[in-house]
């Protein structure tokens, strides 16, 4: 028939092949014309090897934990003898199972693919590893024809100009994996915090199948397609024949743990300092993108014991004081919705021991149901019991937005365990070092980083109070006088550079007669260090305390003895390690070394010492401070029961609380106070609240520090401990019994001539 109809019409025959011809030809001119048009626009794909991605910067602590990275996108490169062999399986079975025979395009994967898109309607991806390497780097992800052409072209070219191992190797360390993760050696290490070496194949065949769409099969958010991915990887590599049928079914059984690590950080205001250090002497480039290795002085056990101390420390004092009455918000009350609400807190990893808000969606006598984004838990009365509330109702409501402290956490099932907290009003901070090289070892800047990142460590003046006054017995002991030389506890008033009276007081408002210096620093006793300080010269004590360290400028004012001035923890804490080293003054570091990428130095650090006071003079004060924890305000010490020296400090009204202690090796402050300056409350100084922090970090730490007895310590003789009223009681009752109503007063002719009329004489006190 179709022979038939050619012999009657040849014209018409010829016309229509002649236009099929034409229709063909510019079909391909076209295309042709695209494809020279595309190539000759395109980047040279060396660029692949000259460009070397961004990589992270990693923060090291002493004993090689990471401590934090700076990054624009968090990577770790690797080579490709560092890959795996089960791991690259996993990868090439789930995504281009060909890599290694075709040249770039898998042509018949490719038709395949049309032809079921085309008649089935289905939208599955041909792309090579090649292919998807080059669209990493050069293209984008719109699915257009141009991107297509340009991903040939390259893929054509980039297998012409490297091999197949490097083309794995760049696509390996490039890829992006979620939560800002590129490259699967950092998916690795953020999602089970391992080496590629230490993978399973259940979780080398969990992150071949993220890296097809991170953010639709993240196993932390989405853990069930990202189950049923896995188990697609586990089936593709044992159909190419990579694993066994056991194996791939064993490994299918094995559940998902994942650990979001890089949410973990252990220092978060140390490493802050640190990045303010870097970026006072780096380009900005090179740190967030250069891949520095910083190496720190910072030791991570300590580290962990100071925060866990200062933690439970604030939430013990917070809960006692503080009485619990409900939420501040509640999303009813303003006219919300519970199934609409959303908290910035839900958007990071969770992870134990973190402190989240949460929000009730039901509530009853005996429990409530508390929402935490796509996590739940369920609150019993023994999460609330510091409350002091018998029933949960009585506690929480439907609709409140509260703290939750969490306990446990099923990634899996999206379950938690929690129990009901809050933040403390109350702050603290805490520092040590190492007496002997000024070496950082751990530092707290406040309660919790995420609510702020304020270093109340290094950046926050408070008042000193109380832990000011070795300085002044420092003048003492270096002008020749004793720590058994009396001084008079007695009523004094004294007059101000203003003209105004001065009436100091002891803290119990009684007072002793004379005492020695080693029971008024035991007992910080205010009136007798200030005799003390007036007669020594006020400058003197100010010259003192900057030889030790401490920065500020202060007015040369009485008060100052006794810390009426501001410092820092750091100074502080910095000064007091003179002590441990004989005298002489390590400058405080916390930066070690500096490498680049490729392992040169950039930075490292030289210990500077300087030489404060004479090892007689240092063994003397050693002596003083250890009276401070034998009988004195830090006796609380005692229980620790090992070698150590301290100073308690309280400032008037109880704003600042203080205590700094040492051992040989190790100088350790705690600070704590509100930010705003006002009263922690009655009762309540640096002896029982900051000392009982102090305590606690030094359990914790027991076996980290040796139990060391401070070399050439003072040794009182004979006739020093006749003379110590403290300590042979039995010789004191041979003397005439000093009364204070036997000591007089000071009067107005004790007064300074120009001292205003009004300025009355001091009464006297029992």
């Amino acid at each position: 028939m179709l022979k038939k109809w050619r012999l009657q019409h040849p014209s018409a025959l010829f016309w229509s092949t002649y236009a099929l011809l034409l229709v063909v030809v510019a079909v391909l001119g076209g295309l042709g014309g695209m494809v020279l048009g595309y190539s000759i626009d395109l980047p040279q794909v060396e660029e692949l090897q000259k460009v070397r991605p961004n990589v992270v910067s990693y923060v090291y602590s002493a004993d090689g934990e990471v401590l934090g990275e700076f990054a624009l996108e968090k990577r770790i490169l690797v080579t490709y003898d560092q890959i795996p062999v089960q791991l690259r399986q996993a990868i090439l079975a789930a995504e281009d199972a060909d890599f290694f025979e075709h040249s770039g395009i898998d042509f018949r994967r490719f038709f395949v693919t049309i032809v079921r898109n085309i008649l089935y309607n289905q939208r599955k991806g041909a792309s090579t590893l090649t292919m998807q390497l080059c669209k990493l780097r050069f293209t984008s992800s719109e699915k257009r024809l141009e991107r297509k052409i340009k991903d040939i072209l390259f893929a054509i070219e980039t297998e012409k100009s490297f091999s197949k191992e490097q083309i794995f190797t760049l696509y390996f360390n490039q890829i992006y994996m979620g939560h800002g993760i590129y490259g699967v050696a950092a998916a690795a290490d953020f999602y089970f915090d391992k080496t590629l070496d230490q993978l399973t194949l259940a979780e080398s065949a969990l992150l071949a199948g993220v890296l097809n769409v991170p953010e639709r099969y993240s196993p932390i958010r989405h853990p069930a397609r990202a189950l049923h991915r896995r188990a697609y990887a586990l089936r593709r590599m044992m159909e190419v024949g990579y694993i066994s049928q056991d194996e791939m079914e064993a490994a299918r059984e094995e559940p998902i743990r994942t650990s979001g690590k890089t949410d973990k950080e252990i220092a978060p205001y140390f490493v802050e300092w640190v990045r303010q250090h870097l970026e006072r002497n780096y380009p900005t480039e090179k740190i967030w993108k250069g891949g520095l290795k910083i190496y720190t002085t910072l030791d991570s056990r300590m580290q962990k014991a100071a925060n866990l101390a200062i933690r439970r420390g604030l939430q013990e004092f917070d809960k006692k004081t503080r009485p619990w009455q409900g939420s501040d918000e509640n999303v009813l009350d303003k006219g919300g919705q519970l199934e609409d609400y959303s908290h910035p807190d839900w958007r990071q990893i969770f992870r134990t021991d973190q402190l989240v808000h949460g929000l009730v969606t039901e509530v009853s006598p005996d429990e409530a149901l508390v929402k935490f984004g796509s996590y739940t838990a369920r609150l019993d009365a023994a999460g609330i019991q510091w409350t002091r509330k018998k029933r949960v109702d009585r506690a929480l409501k439907v609709g409140d937005v509260v703290v939750f402290d969490i306990q446990e956490i099923d990634h899996q099932n999206k379950v938690m365990k929690v129990a009901l907290d809050r933040i403390p009003e109350i702050q603290g901070a805490f520092m040590v070092l190492d007496n002997r090289s000024g070496a950082i070892l751990a530092m707290v800047g406040g309660f919790d980083f995420q609510y702020s990142q304020f270093n109340r460590a290094t950046q926050a003046l408070r008042q000193p109070g109380s832990i000011f006054k070795p300085f002044t017995y420092l003048v003492a002991l270096e002008e020749g006088k004793s720590p058994f030389d009396r001084l008079l506890d007695a009523p004094v008033n004294y007059v101000d550079e203003l003209g105004r009276p001065y009436e100091p007081k002891n803290s119990d408002s009684e007072y002793k007669g004379l005492i020695p210096l080693q029971q008024a620093l035991a007992e910080s006793r205010n009136v007798p260090t200030l005799r003390l300080a007036k007669a020594l010269g006020i400058e003197k004590i100010i010259a003192m305390a900057q030889r030790f360290g401490i920065r500020r400028q202060f007015l040369p004012v009485l008060p100052i003895a006794l810390g009426a001035g501001e410092i820092t923890l750091e100074e502080i804490s910095s000064a007091f390690s003179v002590l441990g080293n004989k005298g002489v003054r390590a400058k405080p570091y916390f930066v070690r070394r500096v490498e680049d990428f490729n392992g040169f130095t950039l930075e490292e650090h030289q210990t500077e010492f300087e030489h404060v006071i004479s090892p007689t003079i240092c063994s003397k004060m050693l002596y003083l401070l250890r009276q401070v924890v034998q009988r004195g305000t830090a006796g609380r010490a005692r229980v620790l029961n090992r070698p150590l020296v301290g100073k308690t400090g309280t400032t008037n009204e109880a704003t600042d609380t203080w205590f700094v202690g040492l051992t040989p090796q190790i100088t350790a402050g705690v600070w704590v106070g509100f930010d705003e300056k006002r009263s922690l409350g009655e009762e309540i100084y640096g002896a029982n609240m900051a000392l009982p922090i102090w305590i606690d970090f030094m359990k914790q730490v027991d076996d980290l520090v040796p139990r060391e007895e401070f070399e050439d310590i003072y040794i009182p003789t004979a006739l020093d401990m006749v003379l110590d009223t403290t300590v042979a009681e039995e010789k004191l009752r041979e003397l005439e019994p000093i009364s204070v109503e036997d000591i007089p007063a000071v009067t107005a002719e004790d007064l300074p001539p120009d001292a205003p009329p009004q300025v009355r004489p001091p009464t006297r006190r029992p």
